[in-house]
């Protein structure tokens, strides 16, 4: 299969899909595949033709492993060895599942970047309160405002049987990330040569159910709060971003506000949303390309390509490892492939074409979203000319003790400046995320961010 094929299934899929660009829920009908030749969560419930991505069979369970005081969760497959490694000598043999984005990676980087492949391991499995909620989304949510916004939506995923691009972003932006989480972590972005001073960041996000004042009977157009704070290095540390992510956008733009701890000052912040620069990524990383893409989808016109294999990031549980430390991890280039593990699997392929008269640095994305989350764990971004300009990777690392597919390390490289971003470190912190806490509205209020930003 080269890279312009598809499967029979995601072919006939891909056609019926294009045709119908429908906006509506799907039928009852439709949605009880839930569960039996679909996941809960839509994917194909059955293995591949050869057997080399096994059937779902409910993911991980919660007690596959020991979870550290740290918060580290012991890796299930520590044993296994890769059953081969890409290169650039070898990537022809390969390159049918592989992104353009990967074998331009090979070919920048011919010395150093390789694609070490594992066995694939189906390894994702939520809360039985998250499949329900996506079988009642199924029949119950449709997108509004041009497909700007969701009605009737509950919890995650939207569009679990999705019929068009724009849906499977939905899914994506939407899906089960624990309800809430607070982490430390780290981001670098080195140079050319691999010199980094790493940003420390207390970031916590709460989805609106899980905020102790939301009522159901009005939701509001708020989808989840958002607090980040720099730790350090010193002449950054204090400075805070509070988002209030709103699920139509375009009705009500993102609301966002930054407190600069010199100024001791909270100033409104519109331009973190879109291509607007993101604070403290020494401009390798616009805001919409934070969580591999966040944020209002209508600048673009979102093609669904259909399904494809493809060696992607996961079960990253080697990267996430507290035995490393973060210069073992971060090297000229790219990140050190000691410590990263790839596996096939089936993606969503969706390309977004900026539409005309709408304005972005990037002309072209294409996004490759893991079946089984909902996950994109790879991106390919396009400049205005139609060159492939950066691609980005998330390392999803399943939390089985908790039921969440967690997007742990995320990496965008510049195939033009050699220079890359990596966010989402956490091997040296002490202090583990906390999944699936309550907070009240109030915290996330610029009125609380001069508090949370004293030096």
């Amino acid at each position: 299969m080269n890279n312009k094929t598809l499967s029979a299934y995601s072919l006939a899929l891909a056609y019926a899909l294009y045709s119908s660009a429908s906006w509506a829920a799907v039928s009852a009908d439709q949605a009880n595949q839930l569960g039996t030749t679909l996941t809960p969560l839509g994917a194909e419930m059955a293995g591949n033709a050869d057997g080399s991505i096994p059937a779902w069979t409910g993911g991980l369970t919660k007690d596959a492993g020991v979870v550290s005081a740290t918060g580290f969760p012991s890796d299930p497959f520590a044993d296994e060895q890769p059953l081969f490694t890409i290169t650039a000598q070898n990537v022809a043999q390969y390159q049918d599942k592989l992104t353009p984005g990967q074998q331009a990676m090979l070919k920048r980087y011919a010395a150093s970047y390789q694609i070490p492949v594992y066995p694939s391991h189906r390894s994702v499995g939520l809360p039985d309160e998250v499949y329900k909620a996506a079988k009642s989304n199924a029949t119950k949510t449709s997108m509004v405002e041009g497909g700007n916004g969701l009605s009737d939506f509950s919890t995650a995923i939207p569009f679990p049987i999705p019929q068009n691009g724009l849906e499977v972003v939905w899914n994506h932006i939407t899906r089960y990330r624990g309800g809430s989480a607070k982490r430390n972590h780290v981001q670098a972005t080195p140079l050319a040569s691999g010199k980094f001073v790493p940003v420390y960041f207390k970031q916590q996000f709460t989805f609106r159910d899980r905020i102790k004042d939301f009522n159901p009977a009005n939701p509001g157009n708020v989808l989840f709060y958002y607090k980040q704070l720099v730790t350090a290095p010193a002449r950054q540390a204090g400075d805070v971003v509070l988002v209030h992510e709103t699920l139509n956008q375009v009705k009500e733009p993102r609301m966002a506000w930054i407190y600069n701890a010199g100024q001791r000052r909270v100033r409104r912040a519109p331009q973190i949303s879109y291509d607007g620069p993101y604070p403290a990524s020494e401009g390798q990383r616009v805001a919409d390309n934070l969580d591999m893409y966040n944020g209002a989808p209508d600048r673009y016109d979102w093609k669904l390509v259909g399904k494809r294999e493809i060696y992607i990031p996961y079960n990253s549980f080697k990267l996430d490892s507290p035995t490393l430390k973060y210069s073992d991890i971060v090297q000229p280039g790219h990140l050190n492939p000691t410590h990263t593990r790839y596996e096939l699997h089936r993606v969503w392929q969706v390309e977004g074409t900026l539409k005309k008269g709408e304005r972005h640095i990037y002309a072209k994305r294409v996004f490759f979203i893991d079946e089984d989350s909902w996950q994109i764990a790879l991106a390919d971004h396009y400049d205005s000319r139609g060159s492939l300009w950066r691609t980005a990777e998330g390392h999803l690392t399943p939390r089985y003790d908790i039921q969440v597919p967690w997007l742990g390390v995320e990496a965008l490289y510049d195939l033009i400046n050699g220079r890359y971003i990596v966010s989402g470190m956490r091997n040296e912190e002490k202090d583990p995320i906390e999944f699936g806490f309550s907070s009240l509205s109030s915290e996330y209020t610029p009125a609380a961010l001069r508090n949370a930003g004293i030096r």
